[in-house]
Order: structure tokens, then C-alpha cells, then sequence
């Protein structure tokens, strides 16, 4: 991509045309192809032909940076990972384990503090989060009269907001990628992973519910539509059937060692030193690791044969292709952001006009607004970052702290809008109706939100 020029109100009228067409289609890959298109046949002229070419030619040129390779290889391996702990049986050996150990945990607070701690510590992937949290809790909270629409609360509240406050996952590469692509067009400075770790403090939205979410448990609170729910009866004789598979092990030590090999990756690349390793480097270490552990301990426990182990390979890597396009095209538009002088365009509009500690309260808001139309946060992150990143950059405001806004405004959009994957899941894995989840969780997201606005106007206040 050539040096940013200024195109004037075009400039931003490329992310306002994919936030729409996101908003109209549902379809983040299209909207992010139109949208660099649209980019592309603006900064060459209006020639179609060149724009397709120029278009084709940096989407290739993007393999030339080994960063971006290892963190789209991070990707798909995750999708492997996650595939094969699926398909060896470790997750459903987990559900049976927890579900013989659950007498001790016979309560209606018992049985939602068993969905939640398993929100917390299943962090590799959201739907699986919501899909475990629910499976597992779902007969206790019947028997001890808790309503399915706050077990799903309870589920959805665990699944993307822990996923992006613990980011050794595809939630983490994604962010790494798009702060990278900031980095390597010199747009801010530093390190990625650092930035990332960094931004977590201010990832408001997710820490908040987090909290309120625990405090919901433990003091029964419920609120708006929650006090009207009703629990659904259950057969209890199906919590004392007999499991044949019922050991956590198969789960819990792939994830171990895939969280372990990610300190380990940055001190070996850092040469001693974790905050100077490379983070793309890591984790494309990590997911090796957890690959090679995975093979050694399924084929010597007879979970997994050599040819069963390859065929959930494939298969993973293949769920996980779209996710991989979306992180591609997240980084063509930060290129085509950056030729269209997006941000400088942007920073000049603003200034004088609004002060720059408002800042990170408005890209926070707009990234609600964004997520909860196209119901992807995902997408929300690859549209809003580049243009945060560049806006922090133009009024040297605090890079982690529009990060987390970004973050944060992204899983409060997922988290309540009704086309959400991990609210569609949520919703499944609890057994509650659908709309009635949204219904229910709808208070709790907006005074949670509400508590993370104020605390963006304050840290941006304070950090301006």
C-alpha cells in the first residue's frame, strides 16, 4: 500500500459503508471485501480494473510478513486443538466427571456456581465455554428450581468476556494481528502482546460483568424479566447414571500446556526477557506444542488412533477457515484505513470539536452499536481497531486504554444482540428460549455497560 493520502470525507466513508453493509447483510467477509474494494477504487483512480488487481496483490503480499503467517497458522491450529479435545471425548469426559462430583454442589447457588467456574476456566474457545457451562449445569439447576434463563445468563456471561480477558486463544489472535498491523505501518509504537496484556485493566465491560455476573449468584439477584422465569422440572434419576468416561484430565492438561508454552514462548524469543518475546512467534509455538502433546497423549490413552488423530486435525483446521478470512481482511482494511489517511482525516475533523478524553467513551459506544447490528464481535474488532489504533495515535492518547474500549464495546454488542453466535448458544446449551434469554439478559448487559461508559469518560479524563 502507498503512502496515505488525504481523501477527505471519502476517508471515512469506507469503515461507515462496511459498518452498514454489516448491519444489512449479517455478512462481515462481504462487507469487509466490498468495503477494501470501495478503498482500493478510490485510492487508484476509479479504475476497477487496477483496483481488483492492487486488491489480489496485497491480499497475497500479506503472506510476505512471517508475523502475519504464524498468526494465521495460530488460528487454524487453534481450530485443530479444540476439534481434537472435542472428538477424543475430553469434553464430555470433563461434563461427566463434573456431573458425579456435583452432590457437593447441591444447591440452586451451587449449581450456578458450577456453570460459572467452568465459564472462567474454559477460556479456550467461547461456544465451547457456553456449550460445556450449560451442558454440565443444566440438571442441577433444574432440580434445584433455577430458571434456564439465568443459567443461560450465567453461560453467556462467561463465554466471549472471559474469552477476551484471557486471550491465549483465537480471540487472541486475532487481536494480535490487528495491533500488529498497526505496528508494522508504524501507526502506534511498541510491542504486541505487551499492548494486549496491557489493555486488559481497561477491557471495563468484561471485568464488570464478570463481577456483577458472580454477585447475581450469590445474592440471588434478579432484576427486569429474570423475576418473572420459571424453573423446569427434571428428572432427577438421570444425575445418578452411571459414566464410564469420567476423568477432566483429557481437557484440562492440553489446555495447561497450550497457556504454559506461551510465557515460555516469549522468554526463549525475548532472549530472557517475556516482555520484549515476540507474541505472534509464541503462540505459533504453543499451538505446535499442544499439537505434538495431543498426538503423544490420545494415541498412548487409545483416545485417538493416528488416522482419527489427522482427521480432526484437518477438520479443525477447516472450522476454523472462516475465522482466518475474517482476520485477513481485517488486515487488508487497516491497510486501505491507512492509504485513505482515514485516521488523519478523522483527527483533524475532531479537533476542536470534541476532547479528546472523550474519545475512548465514543469508540466504545460506536463498537457497542456496531456489534449488536452485525452480531459479531469479530467483526466489530476488525472494522473499529485500525480506526481507534490511528486516532489514539493522532491525539497521543493511551493505546491500551482504546484497545479495551474497542474489546469491551465489541463483547457488549455480542453480548446482547439477538443473531450472536455465543448468545444462539447460550440460549441451546441451557435450554432456555431464545428470545427469552435476550429478554432476561438484556438488564444486567446495560448496567453493566453503563458502569464500563462511566469508567471510559473517567480513564479518559485521566489518561488524556
Amino acid at each position: 500500500m502507498d503512502v496515505a493520502n488525504n481523501f477527505g470525507i471519502l476517508s471515512i466513508l469506507i469503515p461507515l459503508l462496511i459498518i452498514a453493509l454489516a448491519i444489512i447483510t449479517k455478512d462481515v467477509v462481504v462487507s469487509l471485501l466490498t468495503g477494501i474494494f470501495v478503498g482500493e477504487l478510490i485510492i487508484h483512480g476509479y479504475h476497477p480494473v487496477t483496483a481488483v488487481i492492487a486488491l489480489l496483490d496485497d491480499f497475497v503480499g500479506l503472506f510476505q510478513e512471517a508475523w502475519i503467517t504464524k498468526t494465521i497458522l495460530f488460528a487454524l491450529l487453534v481450530g485443530a486443538i479444540i476439534k481434537l479435545i472435542t472428538d477424543s471425548g475430553g469434553v464430555t469426559s470433563f461434563i461427566n466427571y463434573i456431573s458425579e462430583k456435583q452432590k457437593r454442589i447441591d444447591s440452586p447457588k451451587g449449581a450456578l456456581l458450577l456453570a460459572y467456574v467452568l465459564g472462567v476456566i474454559i477460556f479456550i474457545e467461547s461456544t465451547i465455554t457456553a456449550l460445556v457451562a450449560g451442558t454440565v449445569a443444566k440438571p442441577l439447576c433444574d432440580k434445584n428450581g433455577v430458571s434456564r434463563e439465568k443459567l443461560a445468563l450465567v453461560c453467556d456471561s462467561t463465554s466471549a468476556p472471559i474469552c477476551s480477558l484471557i486471550p491465549f486463544n483465537a480471540w487472541g489472535a486475532l487481536l494480535l494481528g490487528l495491533i500488529l498491523t498497526a505496528i508494522k505501518d508504524h501507526v502506534i509504537q511498541g510491542e504486541a502482546l505487551p499492548l494486549l496484556i496491557q489493555s486488559i485493566v481497561f477491557n471495563f465491560y468484561s471485568l464488570i460483568t464478570i463481577v456483577v455476573i458472580l454477585l447475581v449468584i450469590l445474592f440471588d439477584i434478579n432484576i427486569g424479566p429474570m423475576r418473572y422465569t420459571q424453573p423446569v422440572r427434571f428428572d432427577t434419576s438421570s444425575l445418578a447414571s452411571a459414566k464410564s468416561d469420567n476423568s477432566p484430565w483429557p481437557m484440562i492438561l492440553p489446555i495447561f500446556v497450550l497457556v504454559l508454552m506461551v510465557p515460555l514462548g516469549l522468554y526463549y524469543t525475548g532472549k530472557g526477557n517475556i516482555l520484549e518475546g515476540s507474541g505472534s512467534t509464541s503462540v505459533f509455538y504453543a499451538v505446535i506444542a499442544t499439537l505434538l502433546f495431543l498426538y503423544v497423549y490420545y494415541l498412548a490413552t487409545k483416545r485417538l488412533t493416528h488416522k482419527t488423530y489427522f482427521k480432526s486435525l484437518y477438520t479443525g483446521i477447516g472450522d476454523m477457515i472462516p475465522i482466518t478470512l475474517i482476520l485477513l481482511l481485517a488486515f487488508l482494511i487497516g491497510n486501505v484505513i491507512k492509504g485513505l489517511g482515514t485516521a488523519n482525516y478523522l483527527a483533524h475533523l475532531l479537533e476542536g470539536n470534541i476532547p479528546p478524553m472523550l474519545l475512548p467513551f465514543l469508540v466504545f459506544v460506536v463498537s457497542g452499536i456496531t456489534s449488536f447490528s452485525t452480531g459479531t464481535s469479530w467483526g466489530t474488532f476488525s472494522i473499529m481497531m485500525p480506526i481507534a489504533l490511528a486516532l489514539g495515535a493522532s491525539f497521543g492518547l493511551d493505546i491500551p486504554l482504546l484497545i479495551g474500549a474497542v474489546i469491551s464495546g465489541g463483547i457488549f454488542g455480542d453480548h446482547v444482540s439477538p443473531i450472536s453466535d455465543t448468545t444462539i448458544i447460550s440460549s441451546m446449551a441451557s435450554g432456555s428460549d431464545h428470545i427469552a434469554h435476550v429478554r432476561t439478559q438484556m438488564p444486567y448487559a446495560l448496567f453493566s455497560a453503563s458502569l464500563a461508559a462511566i469508567g471510559y469518560i473517567v480513564a479518559g479524563y485521566l489518561l488524556s
